[in-house]
């Protein structure tokens, strides 16, 4: 079967998914949005660097709407606020488009089920599928960590810590204002400002979904962010980050039950492996504690051509997306959720007391 592709942004993930969909047997792209004025009305291909395809970038969303499709791959920046791609969202559901997001719709009820319940009508209204997936969230917490607890008799915690060096990112803007680099420390309100507010949003989503999926009921999620200064000026590709600025954010999300962490997942996003706690970090890292303990390392691996300036991020998150496709089109309409592997499944009643294993 051969699936009717939009795809939404072409940055630096939006395009690998671009390519991702030219180059696949069964997806065909039938149309293409743009923010940027330079690239309107270029072609698809000339944009991902492959043959032409006859299909033109569009900044008008009407152009959008108006096709005949069966999901768009919406990859846009991260914007202020959080929710500030919900209308576009909305529309290209209530169109009859399936839409599959690589920055939120993970696990919309852990935003509010006000908010799921706005989103999950515009699915009805249109007979569409609103799916979030990529690699954070989307990977280590809502599938390896939750796959991992299938060994346990007991589960007592699960933490998953996400390390990403930031060093190497070329685009200023991204860098410096939406992910708060350079930044005087006083500037940044880790508790009610916009940074904390888009990444707390983002990240609890994992810590809610893995709860769901585990059945582990939470009486609350709550924030531990943290900054780490540069302790001397930093070249990085994006600009330089002053000596005093920030060089690393540390988001940090606990599910609470019963006054104490069950559900932890911390990422950091870090200007550099010599800033302290980061020289030998692995890309993930999940601990899952319980009868048994369960430790896994994750590292995503580049490519070892040196003329390819792909990202293995940027594989991995058109990877995601692309295989979700075929999943999400067949869907009835509404919030997806990814089948999931044998998990931890906590007990109905409580256990008696009895011998130790």
């Amino acid at each position: 079967m051969t699936y009717r592709v939009i795809q939404w942004a072409t940055g630096a993930m939006g395009k690998t998914c671009l390519r991702s969909v030219l180059d696949h047997p069964d997806l065909e792209l039938v149309g293409l949005y743009v923010y940027g004025g330079s690239k309107d009305g270029m072609d698809a291909g000339d944009i991902a660097r492959r043959p032409a395809t006859g299909v033109r970038a569009t900044r008008e969303i009407g152009d959008i709407l108006s096709l005949d499709a069966d999901v768009v791959l919406h990859c846009p920046l991260l914007q202020f606020p959080y929710t500030a791609h919900d209308t576009d969202v909305c529309r290209l559901l209530e169109s009859g488009k399936n839409v599959i997001s690589i920055n939120n719709y993970f696990h919309p009820a852990s935003l509010g089920q006000d908010y799921a319940a706005g989103l999950a009508a515009a699915c009805e209204r249109g007979g569409a599928t609103l799916c979030g997936t990529g690699l954070n969230p989307g990977f280590a917490m809502e599938r390896i960590a939750a796959a991992a607890t299938g060994v346990c008799l007991d589960l007592d915690r699960i933490i998953c810590r996400e390390v990403y060096d930031c060093l190497e990112m070329p685009n200023a803007n991204y860098v410096f204002d939406v992910m708060g680099m350079g930044s005087p420390p006083d500037a940044l309100d880790l508790e009610h400002g916009p940074l904390a507010q888009l990444f707390g949003d983002m990240y609890r989503q994992c810590v809610g979904g893995l709860a769901q999926r585990l059945g582990l009921a939470l009486d609350a999620i709550e924030a531990d962010h943290r900054l780490t200064l540069a302790p001397q000026d930093i070249e990085a590709r994006a600009g330089v980050i002053p000596a005093g600025t920030v060089a690393a954010t540390h988001w940090q999300l606990h599910g609470i039950r019963e006054g104490r962490p069950l559900i932890s997942h911390s990422v950091n996003w870090v200007m550099g492996r010599d800033l302290p706690g980061c020289r030998n970090a692995n890309h993930w890292e999940i601990s899952v504690r319980g009868r048994p303990g369960l430790d896994i390392t994750m590292n995503l691996v580049e490519a070892t051509d040196a003329s390819v300036r792909t990202k293995a991020v940027q594989y991995g998150v058109a990877g995601m997306v692309t295989q979700a496709i075929p999943l999400v089109c067949d869907a009835p309409p509404g919030l997806f959720e990814f089948p999931g592997p044998p998990a931890y499944t906590p007990r109905l009643e409580p256990a008696a007391a009895g011998p130790s294993l």
